[in-house]
This record gives C-alpha cells, sequence and structure tokens, in this order.
C-alpha cells in the first residue's frame, strides 16, 4: 500500500527527485572520498613530513567538504519541499474523496477516523518520505560504497564487516516486525480519543446538565491510558534498537583497533589505512543506523497508507451522471415512485415502496412516528443518499441522472440538524448563493424572522459566528439555517423539522412570511408538531417506512388511524376539530 500511494503521488515530482537523488550521490561520494584522502596525507604527508603534499591534499579536501556541504543543503532542501508537495496532494486527495462520499460512507468510516486519517495519517507518511529523502537515499551508497573502500584498504581486516553487518541486520529486522501490529494499534486508539474528545467537546452541554463530568473523565482516561499503553510498548522497542547498534559499533570498533594494531606491528598495513578504515566502519555503520532509524518509521507509515489507501479506494454510493442532465422543461415538481431505502447490512428496510408526489405552489407535509423514515426519505432527494430501489424524479427526471449543479440549484435542504460555518452571519446566508445582495440578505432573514435579533448581533450582517454556530441559540440557529436556504432561492424547500426549536408564536409567523416567498415554489415539510403541517395542501403520512395515508388534516382525522393517534397526542379533540 505504502509504494503504490508513493508511486502514485510521487510520479509528477520526478524531475526534483532526480535531481534529488544525483545531489545525495555526489554528497555521499565526497563523504566516502574524505577519509582516503585523509590517509594519504597522513601517510605520504605526516609521516614523511612533506609539508607541501599536506598543504595540496588539504586544499583539495577543502575542496571536496565544500562540495558536500553544498550537495547536502540542496539535497534536504528538495527533499524537503518535496516531501511537502506530497503531504499537500495526498491530503488534497483524500479531502475531495470524501467530499464525494454519501451520508453512507462518512458512517462506514466516521469523522473522527476520518480527520485523523486526513491529518495525522498524511503526516506520517510525508515525515517518512522526507526522512527516505534526506537519509534513505545515502545510506544504502554510504554502506555499499563504505564497504567497498574499506576492502580495498585491507582485505583481512575486513572480515570484521562480516560479522557486523548480519547481527545488525538481524536485530534490526526482529524489534521492526514487532513493532509494525502496534503502530496499527496506535493508530486506531488515536482515532479512539479523537471521537472521545470531539463527542465532549460537542457534548458540554449536556455533561454539565447530567452532571457526568466525573464519567467522561474516566472514559477519556480510559481511551488515553489504551493510547499510551501501545505508545509505551512501541517506545520500549524503539529505545531497545539504539543500545543495540551502538553495542555493535563500539565492539567492532574495539575489534578494528585491536586487530589493525597487529596488522601494522607486522607491516601488514599503515596507521594512515587504519585511521581511514575506521572512518569507513563509522560510516557503514552509520549508514545502518540511519536505515533503523527509517525502518522504525516504515510500519508506522505503512499502517498510515493502507488507512489512506482505504478512503482512497472507497466508491462513493452517490456517484455522479457519465450525461448528466443540465436543463429540464418542468420547474419544481417532485415525484418519489415506489422508493426503497436500506442501509447496508440492514436486517430492514428503512423505507418500502413510498409513493409521494409534490408539486409547485404546493406544501406537502410529511409526519410519522420517530423511525419512521421521514429525514431519510428527505436525504434521497439532494442525494445524500440514493435510493436501493425505486425511483426519485425531479421535473420528471431521475436525481441520478441530474447534473449536481442543477441540482444544487433545484433543490434547498434545511436539515434537522442546521449547522453553520465559522465566520459571519452574511458568509453563511451567501453560502448557497455568493452573489445575494444585503438587501436580499435582509429579505430572507426578514422572513425567516430572523431579522430582530441579527441587528441587535455587534455589526449586523458581519457580525461573527462560531464554529457550528454555537454563539446563537438553537432557535436563532434554525431560523439562519432557513434564510440562508431562502437566499439560495431554489425551486423545491425541504424543511426537515426545521421549526422544532421555535416558540409557537415565531413557528406561525414564520409559516404565514414562508406561504407568500413560496407561492409558486414546491415546499415538503417534516415536522413532527402537528400544528406546523395541519394547514398543508397534502400530509404524508409514514408509518415504518411505507405511506399510511395521503390527504388534507381533516379526511386524515376521519379516516386514518395513525394520523388520528399522532394529533390526539399532541392536541384535543376539539383543538384538532
Amino acid at each position: 500500500m505504502l509504494i503504490r500511494l508513493l508511486r502514485t503521488f510521487l510520479r509528477p515530482h520526478r524531475q526534483a527527485i532526480t535531481l534529488l537523488v544525483t545531489l545525495q550521490l555526489l554528497q555521499t561520494s565526497a563523504t566516502l572520498y574524505l577519509p582516503t584522502l585523509n590517509a594519504d596525507i597522513i601517510d605520504n604527508g605526516v609521516v614523511r613530513g612533506d609539508t607541501g603534499y599536506i598543504l595540496t591534499f588539504g586544499a583539495l579536501m577543502i575542496a571536496v567538504s565544500v562540495v558536500q556541504v553544498v550537495c547536502s543543503i540542496g539535497a534536504v532542501y528538495y527533499g524537503a519541499r518535496t516531501a511537502a508537495a506530497l503531504g499537500r496532494d495526498v491530503r488534497a486527495a483524500v479531502f475531495d474523496r470524501v467530499q464525494s462520499f454519501s451520508a453512507r460512507e462518512v458512517g462506514h468510516f466516521g469523522a473522527p477516523s476520518l480527520i485523523t486519517r486526513t491529518t495525522n495519517d498524511v503526516q506520517q507518511v510525508q515525515m517518512l518520505v522526507l526522512m527516505a529523502f534526506t537519509l534513505m537515499v545515502s545510506a544504502p551508497i554510504m554502506c555499499v560504497g563504505g564497504i567497498v573502500l574499506a576492502l580495498s584498504l585491507d582485505v583481512p581486516l575486513s572480515a570484521v564487516l562480516l560479522a557486523v553487518v548480519p547481527v545488525l541486520g538481524v536485530s534490526v529486522s526482529l524489534i521492526v516486525r514487532r513493532m509494525r501490529p502496534l503502530f496499527r494499534t496506535m493508530q486506531e486508539r488515536l482515532d479512539t480519543v479523537n471521537r472521545v474528545l470531539r463527542e465532549q467537546i460537542t457534548g458540554n452541554r449536556v455533561i454539565r446538565a447530567f452532571v457526568k463530568d466525573y464519567y467522561e473523565e474516566e472514559r477519556f482516561r480510559g481511551s488515553n491510558t489504551e493510547l499510551t499503553d501501545v505508545s509505551m510498548a512501541t517506545g520500549r522497542l524503539m529505545a531497545l534498537m539504539f543500545p543495540i547498534v551502538m553495542t555493535v559499533v563500539n565492539v567492532s570498533s574495539i575489534a578494528v583497533v585491536w586487530f589493525g594494531a597487529h596488522r601494522i606491528d607486522s607491516g601488514g598495513m599503515q596507521i594512515g589505512a587504519l585511521t581511514a578504515f575506521l572512518a569507513y566502519l563509522m560510516q557503514i555503520v552509520m549508514a545502518v543506523m540511519m536505515a533503523t532509524f527509517m525502518f522504525m518509521m516504515v510500519p508506522r507509515a505503512e499502517v498510515c497508507a493502507e488507512r489512506i489507501e482505504e478512503v482512497l479506494a472507497t466508491e462513493s454510493s452517490v456517484v455522479p451522471p457519465l450525461a448528466p442532465v443540465r436543463e429540464t422543461t418542468r420547474h419544481g415538481h417532485l415525484e418519489l415512485r415506489a422508493a426503497d431505502f436500506r442501509y447496508p447490512g440492514a436486517e430492514e428496510p428503512v423505507l418500502r415502496g413510498v409513493d409521494l408526489v409534490a408539486r409547485p405552489g404546493e406544501t406537502t407535509a410529511i409526519i410519522g412516528s420517530t423511525g419512521s423514515g421521514k429525514s431519510t426519505l428527505l436525504g434521497l432527494v439532494p442525494r445524500l443518499f440514493d435510493v436501493t430501489g425505486g425511483e426519485v424524479l425531479v421535473d420528471g427526471v431521475d436525481v441520478r441522472e441530474l447534473d449536481p449543479v442543477l441540482m444544487a440549484r433545484t433543490v434547498g435542504l434545511v436539515p434537522q440538524k442546521p449547522y453553520l460555518f465559522s465566520g459571519t452571519v452574511a458568509t453563511n446566508l451567501r453560502y448557497g448563493n455568493p452573489d445575494a445582495t444585503d438587501e436580499e440578505l435582509w429579505q430572507a432573514l426578514e422572513v425567516a424572522q430572523a431579522a430582530g435579533f441579527v441587528r441587535e448581533l455587534d455589526g449586523g450582517l458581519d457580525a461573527p459566528v462560531a464554529q457550528g454556530g454555537t454563539n446563537v441559540s438553537g432557535g436563532q440557529r434554525q431560523r439562519l439555517a432557513i434564510a440562508r436556504t431562502l437566499v439560495q432561492r431554489p425551486e423545491i424547500y425541504l424543511f426537515d423539522d426545521s421549526f422544532s426549536a421555535l416558540d409557537y408564536a415565531t413557528d406561525a409567523a414564520l409559516r404565514g412570511a414562508l406561504a407568500l416567498e413560496t407561492a409558486e415554489s414546491t415546499v415538503v415539510i417534516v415536522a413532527q408538531r402537528v400544528s406546523t403541517i395541519r394547514d398543508a395542501d397534502r400530509i404524508v403520512v409514514l408509518d415504518e417506512g411505507r405511506v399510511v395515508g395521503t390527504g388534507r388534516h381533516h379526511e386524515l382525522m376521519a379516516g386514518n388511524e395513525t394520523y388520528r393517534e399522532i394529533v390526539l397526542s399532541q392536541l384535543t379533540e376539539a383543538e384538532a376539530a
């Protein structure tokens, strides 16, 4: 997964990678050449007392060092730049894919996990790429080059390398193999911490209202402790790796000095050669250590890459049409024909054979008990998810064939839980129509019965709105969401229990103003409150996902027992009549 992800997203940066590898090759070659020059200076200059030789080759060493430094700086620059570009591209790809998801896919992954995959998981892959470009490219060159040059200096002494490299390789591989499952567990537990924290921040008022502070503290402490435990287990393995490597390094250095001294004493080796051999040994070991450091990061990056690929490989159940319909003849006509919807893996469908017609100039209301499928039915129209059977038609065209731009212009939805974005009142109202004038915004606010409290805010239309609209009340949030849809001016208005937080007086005033504003549009209202929908032109009664009645209020009161039960649970017989 990791290789496939990197191959896909690094392909556009091939030129930068080629230049980076070239710079790393030059830098590593210069690093390998320096001990040989140093050995020459010792053997041919210092031992013989040749000052000219020392100065000449000393100047050459300085020149090689300058090349090494310049190439190293260039390699780090291009490596950091390419890694940052990779992170940017992967985050953008994950974001774009998540934006295409329907509610079904978002629910499958969960918002906390999607956030972690877009941020922390991408960061882990980006860090691996950065370290690979700055370390991993030079490590094998330095390791192989060091071995070759060490062999050229003294073959018998190079036998030490035959013992050092395999021991390091086996030690590192054993530790890395145990780290991989721990890293997967770490990322999953990080998801859990994010989910718990997100729930606690979002539900802070509920926690305070039920005095559940201690319970939530314990719940977070449990999730945090689980993450800490797996992090500690991973940290212990990482801490074990470096002492093993350094022990092997020090033992091998002692062995080289010991056997090298005997070689010099017997005349088979010069002092400069031993110095260079020690330098090459350290370079070989440093290359192995760099590879070790990389191997410590690879397992976690692999896990993160798998999680990223899971998102990128998931196709949305709401697929854009290949040949979208960009114009329709009718305007605002909505029809559901035998519509079914079933969640994946569910034993029973949420909706079964729903037939419904909503026409321009009419208000169609949908009512039913909790869990009867009202919100699901409304979500089928703007394609928050697609029907699993039957059809949803807008202006005589299946919504699955409509151009998304036309769909957004035709259908306006006020969701059951209205969400406001951080910004100002004006930026939120212009979300569906960026070109709306201030006069149009105030007109929408007047209709939504929100103009009064907006005028009282410091700044009016420019008053700040917190993320999620948490700095306004629930009723104010609902009215701003209604005004936002009015600014959009769609041909079909869908109100999903959008008046539940309003008092009766505001509800009545809003519905009166809304009737005038949407007189020529199609209006579909889902509501629990009977007073909100009793004057609708058509009332559709849902029960366990089926339509069990259609008509006006007085017709259903006389002939539909389900509707009658709902009404009498809220009103007296006299009020209902």
